[in-house]
């Protein structure tokens, strides 16, 4: 297959692995009304937590990642919160959750930290300065430790849903 890309080898990620504790952060968390400053102990509270790391907006991955989960509809069947983090702003977010009908709250990282504090940073090329996120998935328990951990080792690279599905129902 001729792909329209180029393939990316983006090695291993330094990310927490399953057993260990998720960082802590705070971020503007976007719905698809308002966005507020929130914890990702304030969303543990409350259950598990899917924590979707994914590159900026109107990006192809973040279509088809938001496309699938959406379809997904995990939220109906599993006792678990979905959000998304991504460098884009909060503007940008409510646009991408209206324009997708996702249902589900983003969190605005500009800077990149968070996924600093993941290990999971993909420095764009050609771009100096400029990072993002490489997609990654974490299934965040009430006590922030982690149940599943991926994280993409090439560009472009997207989650195994079935696996994630799998740890949703392994640890429901």
């Amino acid at each position: 297959m001729d792909l329209a890309f180029d393939v990316v080898d983006l090695g291993d990620a330094d990310h927490p692995q399953v057993g260990e504790q998720a960082p802590e952060f705070v971020r503007p968390l976007v719905g698809s009304e308002y966005w507020e400053d929130v914890a990702l102990s304030e969303l543990t509270a409350d259950g598990p937590v899917l924590l979707v790391f994914y590159p900026m907006d109107g990006s192809f991955p973040a279509t088809y990642i938001w496309n699938e989960l959406r379809d997904r509809a995990w939220e109906e069947t599993y006792d678990v919160t979905i959000v998304g983090l991504s460098i884009s702003t909060p503007y940008e977010h409510r646009t991408l959750i209206g324009d997708r009908g996702i249902p589900y709250r983003l969190f605005s990282d500009p800077q990149n930290g968070v996924a600093e504090s993941y290990g999971v940073v993909h420095d764009l090329d050609g771009m100096a300065g400029i990072s993002e996120p490489r997609p990654a998935v974490f299934l965040v328990d009430e006590d922030r430790t982690i149940q599943y951990a991926w994280a993409a080792r090439e560009w472009p690279d997207l989650p195994n849903y079935d696996a994630v599905e799998d740890a949703l129902a392994e640890h429901r």
